[in-house]
């Protein structure tokens, strides 16, 4: 463990050129008193890591020094090889470079591991559209990525119901089932204006406007992405249902509506009666979506509440009814 902590913490300054013990800690996930002993276990090992004080300092290491990709493990330099997502990179306009390093990191490993792209990429590999999403990347996506990669303001012209223009500080793209989203925050005004989510395929038209912009350094993409599905989830499942479900009722709920809603169902159920049934407070979209999704599960659901689905559930059920005794 210290062993891989210990190249860690080289790699991380090689890379990041200076780091304070308390960057250092947070990012190994370990007190700043283990990474002075680790720093004094490197100087004894004859690495040229030195301390510089003052307001700006930290730890460096001397005249450029680096290390060899050796202390890879078969594992490590397979994962590496994973780790490309050639086909998103493609689409960006990044096949090449992607490829590019993808063969310097190859000729820096040791010759036993120079077969890890070929056995990674025979066991694993990515196809991220879903099954029925239009064939090949929203045709001005490479142009939004050189903006992102730029940190270049730009003019959009966006399809939403109607047409809009927008002036835009691009942060960063999303990749989501298949389908590409831009997060930009609106430059429209005076100061900095809020973040908004685009669907690059809906974009109409891109113009670089030439000037950069003062990237906010405290954004944070996975983390302000993992808060916006969470919230459009919560608006899109904005309504709740009562309902009881048999045990093949839930098993089979994550297959009629969204794995969130089965998640959150899941979660408030209550204790299984004498059948074995549960009652539960079922996220809906509406009565009309919900109607839907609980046909899905026949005589395994029953809805309690509210009454509107209710009433449409036992109208749907007595129409099956009716069509099947006449036949």
């Amino acid at each position: 463990m210290r062993a891989s902590r210990l190249i860690s913490l080289v790699l991380l300054l090689q890379a990041r050129e200076s780091m304070t013990a308390a960057e250092l800690a947070r990012e190994l996930e370990v007190s700043e008193r283990t990474v002075y002993r680790d720093m004094e276990a490197l100087s004894a090992a004859g690495v040229p890591v030195y301390a510089e004080q003052g307001r700006n300092g930290g730890y460096r290491l001397v005249g450029g020094y680096r290390t060899r990709l050796t202390g890879l493990s078969r594992e490590e330099a397979e994962a590496l090889f994973m780790a490309g997502l050639p086909g998103p990179a493609g689409d960006m306009g990044l096949a090449d470079a992607v490829a590019a390093a993808q063969l310097k990191v190859l000729a820096a490993l040791p010759a036993a591991l120079r077969d890890a792209p070929l056995h990674a990429g025979r066991r694993f590999h990515l196809d991220a559209p879903g099954w029925f999403g239009a064939a090949g990347p929203p045709p001005l996506l490479r142009d939004l990525a050189r903006a992102v990669w730029r940190d270049e303001a730009v003019e959009l012209r966006y399809r939403r119901g109607r047409e809009v223009t927008r002036r835009l500080h691009p942060y960063g793209l999303v990749l989501k089932n298949g389908v590409w989203y831009l997060v930009a925050r609106v430059a429209d005004g005076p100061g900095p204006g809020p973040y908004r989510t685009y669907r690059v395929d809906r974009v109409a038209a891109v113009r670089a406007l030439g000037e950069t912009f003062p990237r906010d350094a405290g954004f944070d993409l996975a983390g302000h992405w993992a808060g916006q599905v969470k919230e459009f989830l919560r608006s899109m499942l904005g309504g709740e249902a009562t309902v009881r479900l048999s045990p093949a009722g839930m098993r089979r709920l994550r297959h009629a509506v969204e794995p969130y809603a089965a998640r959150v169902a899941a979660e408030r159920a209550g204790e299984p009666d004498a059948q074995g049934w549960v009652t539960t407070t079922l996220p809906v979209e509406s009565p009309e979506v919900a109607e839907t999704e609980l046909l899905a599960l026949g005589p395994e659901v029953e809805v309690v509440d509210p009454p509107e689905l209710r009433e449409r559930m036992a109208r749907s059920a007595a129409r099956l009814a009716a069509l099947y005794r006449g036949r």
